[in-house]
């Protein structure tokens, strides 16, 4: 499970219990403590917090709370007045303390009360809050502070209230007029303004020491529109990060920050943060209608500001709880959200024009994938981008596959515990420095993959585990939304938020950070019922199976979105079962009666572990188990395949790459070189994890990453490293110039075996053909032992065979054991085909042969 760190919000019991100590009758006395009193003359400085904080130290005064009598009085019959806390009579005078005009709206002339048209008297209404809407209010349970906060009309005027905890005095200014409310105690203000309709204002709040002139939050319509709300109740919102979260923008000509959640259970919302020294009091958010949104406009607020939601649950308490829509985090282990508009100008449009040029599957893929915080530890997302692309364009390589991305709290798992799905880790700096890194690589000619992990999230109490005080985002079922193995929470895939709130964030990473495609973690775990679960367990689907058909539906609904909107993109499933149709259209039906998942490839997971446990044998051995090397291609067609060899299989006891291979230190080398050079020529993209580049011998840790040092002059072993390193370099060289090794990697005709079965040699050879039949031979003899004069059937349309790619040439470190000279077919018929050569196969190595 997540370590659950401290919150740099407040403690919600803590909270809960202040709120409490803070409602005491009207009327009463209400005397602070100093160490109070210090933070009320804070709470509510915006634009100068700083002034208010020192303000904060001085000694606050004891004062008493005016008796409520507006509540107390009778609307019918009484005249309602605004009186000072003094008890005396409320006017509504000049700023400079000038003799008491009548108040008038912005812009408008002041019209004298004996000038209005005669009309009959209207008692005035009390402009203080309903005792109701006031609890309500200080509980954090209002669903509607707009309608009882800012300015109103009521008959005799206008009607203006205010909550400002710890505010010593507030008034209303409009049109060079001010206008004193009455303190109502508990941090509420107002008055009645002889007006004929609401002004334009602005509000001036004292404190011990300081005033600031501010925006009403809560004179202002609504941020979002029908249209917003009407696709997020339908799930059907793909951006919906520009709905949720936290958004500067000007609302009504004034600058500030709209925030939105989605929370349909809570009772009431409220924003914390360090512009309000985390108290929620005087900032409670609206509910729109029945879709769960809540929204408040914050005036003043701007980019770099701390929050977090304050959730009344359904049973009253309380929570405090980052963005699910944070766009941006603060660094672990702290947990608030951050306010963040993005200034960044892109420069890959070059890349992103010819990106869709050819569908993936069909184009050179060859991935490395990376750690970001180890590959170079120490450095940032802009130091990153100043080194990586210059070494994976070195390499050849073609992708890079980025591990974590989005924020997680605990580094421990890799990026795979989500509890920040809109933003890239802050560990590593903010989101215009991943976009520049991004940037550069693109600019490099290297694209971009990301891990995706939409399975399930953590179960931090200040994240997505019962959001709003009961499940949201995960299952209501408990036995659906633990994951068994991870002690996480899975998603509630049949909930149509939940699966906007994940196909939205697919789209997210693509457009707004032109994400090439994504790598989707644990799909198996998403569309099994049972898995990992016992009889009992779980419940099937209501065909009676053991499919998961939300699960389905939301995949092929992310796919088919993703594709209609970013074109040129790949997804690529993690998925090690026999699903039928992963990389399979969506609108298509297989065998199953299912559609086709969606995805553009799927990782080869039995390729992977069959091939590794063939290759871990010694070679004595090998001939017991050579139907694990020749198995991938009874299948390598039914869906379009990755060759993953991943930092999954480099970790927890499994050992680095090169230390799989049996023998000595020379043989191991050997072994793993002539696997690359088999791993190349095979079907499939590649994908390979840093480190295993240059044969590192010990496992990887996130805690250090690779092992650099290894590839130091000064090492004396430095020459067998970089020797694979060069190899690697030179397969992806041949790899990108050879269309036979990619273009059709998804069809049978691309594919021939030459020998299959030579499992007493330890031999394996086969040629792959491009579209127009060019060949390329491959043959990989995995004992250690050279065979001479060994006899191969060839195409008899080939004049001459010279060798591409020797993975024991000494340039590697190996024997240097070669076929120098072209090598010319014989009319002797061999392994069914007219024409054959000999060659010498090197021990435990690679050879590719072209067309000379």
């Amino acid at each position: 499970m997540t370590p659950r760190p401290s919150s740099s919000g407040p403690d919600p019991e803590k909270a809960a219990a202040k709120k409490a100590a803070a409602k005491k009758t009207t009327g009463k006395k209400t005397t602070a403590k100093k160490a109070t009193a210090k933070k009320a003359a804070a709470k509510k400085a915006v634009s100068e917090k700083t002034a208010v904080k020192k303000a904060a130290v001085k000694k606050a005064a004891v004062k008493k709370t005016p008796a409520r009598k507006a509540v107390a009085e009778k609307a019918a019959g009484e005249k309602a007045v605004v009186q000072k806390a003094a008890g005396e009579k409320a006017v509504v005078q000049k700023a400079a303390g000038e003799k008491p005009v009548a108040a008038r709206a912005v812009g408008e002339k002041a019209v004298p009360a004996a000038a209005r048209p005669a009309e009959p008297p209207a008692s005035p209404a009390s402009p203080a809050p309903d005792p109701t809407d006031r609890e309500r209010l200080l509980a954090g349970t209002h669903h509607d502070p707009h309608s009882v906060l800012g300015a109103h009309p009521v008959p005799g005027g206008i009607a203006v209230r205010a909550l400002r905890p710890f505010a010593r005095a507030v008034s209303v200014l409009g049109g060079g007029l001010r206008a004193e409310l009455h303190d109502d105690g508990d941090g509420f203000f107002s008055g009645l303004l002889p007006l004929d309709e609401v002004p334009a204002y602005r509000l001036l709040v004292t404190y011990e020491g300081t005033d600031q002139e501010v925006e009403d939050p809560y004179r202002f319509l609504p941020t979002l529109g029908d249209l917003d709300l009407h696709l997020i109740g339908e799930g059907r919102h793909e951006q919906l990060w520009q709905a949720l979260g936290a958004h500067p923008t000007t609302h009504e000509g004034v600058a500030g920050t709209r925030f939105t959640v989605w929370a349909p259970n809570a009772r009431g919302v409220r924003v914390a943060g360090g512009f309000n020294f985390w108290d929620g009091t005087g900032h409670p958010m609206r509910s729109l209608g029945g879709t769960g949104v809540w929204e408040l406009f914050l005036p003043g607020i701007g980019p770099g500001e701390l929050y977090k939601f304050e959730i009344t649950r359904p049973d009253g308490s309380r929570t405090f709880r980052a963005d699910p829509l944070a766009r941006r985090t603060e660094v672990p282990p702290a947990t608030s959200s951050v306010v963040h508009v993005s200034d960044y100008t892109w420069g890959d449009e070059e890349w992103l024009a010819r990106r869709a040029d050819a569908p993936a599957h069909e184009a050179p893929m060859s991935v490395y994938e990376v750690h970001l915080p180890s590959w170079r530890p120490g450095l940032t997302y802009r130091e990153l981008a100043e080194q990586l692309p210059a070494y994976v364009s070195d390499l050849g390589f073609t992708h890079v596959e980025l591990m974590p991305v989005a924020e997680h709290p605990f580094g421990g798992s890799w990026g795979y515990q989500v509890t920040g799905f809109y933003a890239p880790t802050a560990r590593l700096g903010d989101p215009d420095d991943f976009k520049y890194l991004v940037d550069r690589l693109h600019r490099a000619g290297i694209g971009v993959l990301m891990d995706w992990v939409p399975a399930h999230f953590p179960r931090d109490d200040w994240a997505l585990a019962e959001f709003d005080g009961r499940p949201l985002y995960e299952h209501s079922d408990p036995l659906r939304a633990a994951h068994p193995d991870w002690g996480t929470l899975e998603f509630d895939f049949g909930r149509r938020e939940v699966r906007n709130f994940l196909v939205a964030n697919a789209v997210y990473w693509c457009e707004e950070f032109h994400i090439d495609g994504l790598r989707v973690d644990a799909v198996a775990s998403m569309l099994y019922l049972d898995y990992s679960r016992e009889p009992g367990q779980w419940t099937p689907n209501e065909h009676g199976g053991r499919e998961n058909l939300d699960a389905v539906a939301f995949l092929q609904e992310m796919n088919a979105t993703v594709y209609r909107r970013v074109p040129g993109v790949v997804t690529v499933a993690e998925e090690s079962t026999a699903w039928d149709g992963v990389t399979r259209a969506t609108h298509h039906k297989g065998p199953s009666g299912f559609g086709g998942l969606g995805f553009g490839l799927k990782w080869n997971m039995g390729w992977m572990h069959d091939s590794l446990q063939y290759m871990s044998h010694e070679p004595v051995h090998r001939k017991y188990h050579h139907g694990e090397m020749t198995f991938s291609m009874v299948y390598a067609y039914s869906e379009n395949y990755v060759l993953p060899i991943s930092h999954d299989e480099v970790v927890h006891g499994k050992r680095s790459l090169v230390s799989k291979m049996p023998g000595d230190w020379w043989q191991q080398r050997a072994n793993l070189r002539a696997y690359l050079g088999f791993m190349w020529a095979h079907p499939g993209k590649q994908l390979l994890f840093m480190g295993q580049e240059f044969a590192q011998g010990a496992e990887w840790s996130e805690a250090h990453g690779p092992d650099w040092w290894l590839l130091d002059p000064e090492y004396g072993a430095a020459a067998d490293h970089r020797g694979v390193r060069d190899l690697v370099r030179d397969l992806n060289a041949a790899y990108r110039d050879t269309p036979a090794l990619w273009r059709r990697d998804t069809h049978p005709e691309g594919f021939a075996w030459v020998v299959g079965d030579a499992a007493e040699d330890n031999v394996l050879a086969f040629l792959r053909l491009d579209a127009d039949g060019t060949p390329l031979l491959a043959v990989s003899n995995f004992a250690p032992v050279v065979r001479h004069d060994y006899r191969l059937g060839v195409p008899d349309d080939v004049p001459a065979w010279h060798e591409a790619l020797n993975t024991d040439a000494a340039r590697y470190g190996g024997g240097g054991v070669a076929n120098p000279d072209p090598v010319k077919p014989e009319a002797l018929g061999w392994h069914g085909r007219p024409a054959s050569i000999r060659l010498t196969l090197p021990p435990l190595a690679t050879v590719w042969l072209r067309p000379a």
